[in-house]
C-alpha cells in the first residue's frame, strides 16, 4: 500500500462535505483509484460496501433502476448481497467503474439528499460524451482527479523520505544539493522516468529489487488495456484515436514536438482530430499542451488549439510505447538513461516527465513560439507556460525544459526582454544542480518540477 496525496484529500471531504457532497475521483485507468479509495473507507468508517460495476450481479443494477423511490429497500438490498451492515453517517459506499453503469451516477442525486451515508465515485473516462450523454450529471457531486503517482510518491515508496524533504528544502532556500545528494536525487528522478508512476509498476520495481524487465510486461499491459478502451469507443473517430495515440512518440521525437491539426488532417475531417485529442485528453490517458498566442495572465483566453503538443500521461509508459519494436533495446535505453547518455530522440522523455510533473501539480499547460519573418523560423520557442495563479499579483513564468547538461538559452532570453513585465520567474530545468544565473533565470535539476 503506498502513500498517495489524495488519501488527504479524501480526509477533508469527509471532514467539510458532511454527507452533502459525494466524491468523484476521475483518472486514467490503473492509477490505483479503487486501491487508495478501499484504503480510505477501511480506516475511515464502521463499514463500507464497494459496488464494482464491471462485475456487478444484475439484482444490483436492477436495484439501482427500481428502488431509488424506495431507498430503505435499496440499502437492505445492497446490505444483504454484500453481507455488511450499514450505520448511518458511519458508513460509507463506493461506486467503483461508474462509468460502466451511468445509472447509479444519476442516482447519486438521490442518495446524497437522503443523508445517511457517504459516497465515493471512481472511474475510468467518466466524462466521455458516451458516457453521460443520456442522463443528469448531479450537481451534489464533487470531483477531483487522480494521476499516476508523481516524483515525491515515488520517492516515498523507495524509502526517500529524507531526501525528498531534502530537495524541498533546497529548492525553498534556492541553494543546490550537496553533490553526492544531488547524484542521488538525479538517479531517483532518471528512475522514476524509466518506471513511472502506475502503481503496479513500482510495485512490481521493488519486488524484483529495482530491475527493469518485470516492469516492461506489466507497462505493456497497460498499454493494451489502453488500446482496448479505445476500441470500445462509440464513436466515428475510433479508428484516429488509436492512430494519434500509436503515433505520439513520433510527435514527442520531432525537434518542435508540437502537432498541427490541419498537417495531419484536411479541413473536412480537422474537427474529428481535435475530438481525437480531446477524447485522449479528457480520458486523462494523455496531457494535452497548447499554444498561447499572447503569454499573459488569461492564459486560456489566448489559446489556441490548432497546434498541440500531446504528452503521455505516464513517461514510464512511454518509455515501453515509444521502445516496444526492439526487444532487444531494453537494456541499452536502460543504461543511456541512468548514465546520462541521452540522445536527441530519447530527449522527448525528459518533456514529458517533466510535462506530467506539473500536470500532477494542477497546472494546465501552454506552449510559446514565435515566428521571424526576417530570420524565416521561429526564433523563440518557451516549452512550458505557467501562471502564479495569484489574484492580486498574477503573473507568468515561462520554463525552458533542457536534457543535456550543455546548451543555448537565446529563446528565453528573447522571451525575458520581451515580456519582462509580465514574467514572475524564469526557469530553466536541466540535469545540473540548482544555479541562478545573472539575469535571474533560475536553474533548477529536474527533480526539483515537483516543487513548482
Amino acid at each position: 500500500m503506498f502513500k498517495r496525496k489524495i488519501y488527504d484529500q479524501l480526509l477533508n471531504w469527509k471532514k467539510t462535505a458532511n454527507g452533502e457532497k459525494a466524491i468523484l475521483i476521475e483518472g486514467a485507468r490503473r492509477i490505483g483509484k479503487s486501491t487508495i479509495v478501499e484504503e480510505f473507507a477501511k480506516n475511515n468508517y464502521k463499514s463500507y460496501i464497494l459496488i464494482d460495476f464491471s462485475k456487478a450481479s444484475l439484482s444490483i443494477k436492477n436495484a439501482f433502476n427500481n428502488f431509488l423511490d424506495d431507498l430503505d429497500s435499496l440499502f437492505m438490498l445492497l446490505s444483504v448481497e454484500y453481507a455488511t451492515p450499514l450505520f448511518e453517517r458511519q458508513s460509507v459506499i463506493i461506486l467503483d467503474e461508474i462509468q460502466l453503469f451511468p445509472k447509479a451516477r444519476e442516482a447519486i442525486k438521490h442518495l446524497v439528499k437522503d443523508g445517511r451515508y457517504d459516497y465515493i465515485e471512481t472511474g475510468s473516462l467518466i466524462s466521455i460524451k458516451e458516457n453521460t450523454k443520456n442522463i443528469l450529471i448531479p450537481s451534489e457531486e464533487r470531483k477531483i482527479k487522480m494521476y499516476p503517482m508523481d516524483f515525491e510518491e515515488f520517492g516515498w515508496a523507495l524509502g526517500e523520505h529524507l531526501l525528498i524533504d531534502y530537495i524541498k528544502t533546497c529548492f525553498k532556500e534556492q541553494k543546490p544539493l550537496i553533490n553526492p545528494l544531488h547524484r542521488k536525487a538525479m538517479l531517483l528522478f532518471k528512475k522514476y522516468m524509466l518506471v513511472g508512476g502506475m502503481p503496479k509498476v513500482v510495485d512490481v520495481f521493488l519486488k524484483n529489487k529495482q530491475q527493469f524487465t518485470e516492469c516492461e510486461i506489466e507497462k505493456k499491459d497497460i498499454l493494451e488495456t489502453y488500446r482496448d478502451d479505445i476500441n470500445k469507443i462509440d464513436r466515428m473517430y475510433k479508428a484516429k484515436v488509436l492512430s494519434i495515440f500509436d503515433q505520439i512518440p513520433a510527435f514527442l521525437s520531432q525537434h518542435e514536438k508540437r502537432v498541427k491539426i490541419s498537417s495531419i488532417s484536411s479541413s473536412d475531417n480537422a474537427l474529428d482530430y481535435e475530438e481525437t485529442f480531446f477524447w485522449l485528453a479528457d480520458s486523462m490517458i494523455c496531457n494535452e499542451c497548447f499554444l498561447c498566442t499572447d503569454p499573459n495572465v488569461g492564459l486560456s483566453l489566448n489559446e489556441k488549439r490548432s497546434y498541440i503538443k500531446c504528452y503521455l500521461g505516464d513517461t514510464g509508459l512511454l518509455v515501453t510505447h515509444a521502445f516496444d519494436d526492439n526487444k532487444d533495446a531494453d537494456v541499452n535505453l536502460f543504461q543511456e538513461i541512468l548514465s546520462g547518455r541521452l540522445s536527441v530522440n530519447k530527449g522527448m522523455l525528459y518533456e514529458n516527465v517533466i510535462a506530467q510533473m506539473l500536470v500532477a501539480n494542477g497546472h494546465k499547460l501552454y506552449f510559446y513560439t514565435r515566428y521571424s519573418e526576417q530570420k524565416r523560423r521561429n526564433d523563440i520557442e518557451i516549452d512550458f507556460i505557467l501562471s502564479t495563479g495569484s489574484k492580486t499579483t498574477n503573473k507568468i513564468i515561462p520554463i525552458e525544459v533542457k536534457s543535456s547538461k550543455s546548451y543555448k538559452t537565446n529563446s528565453l532570453d528573447l522571451f525575458m526582454d520581451i515580456y519582462k513585465h509580465r514574467i514572475d520567474k524564469s526557469y530553466i530545468i536541466h540535469p545540473k544542480n540548482l544555479s541562478i544565473r545573472e539575469n535571474g533565470i533560475i536553474c533548477i535539476p529536474a527533480y526539483m518540477t515537483f516543487c513548482l
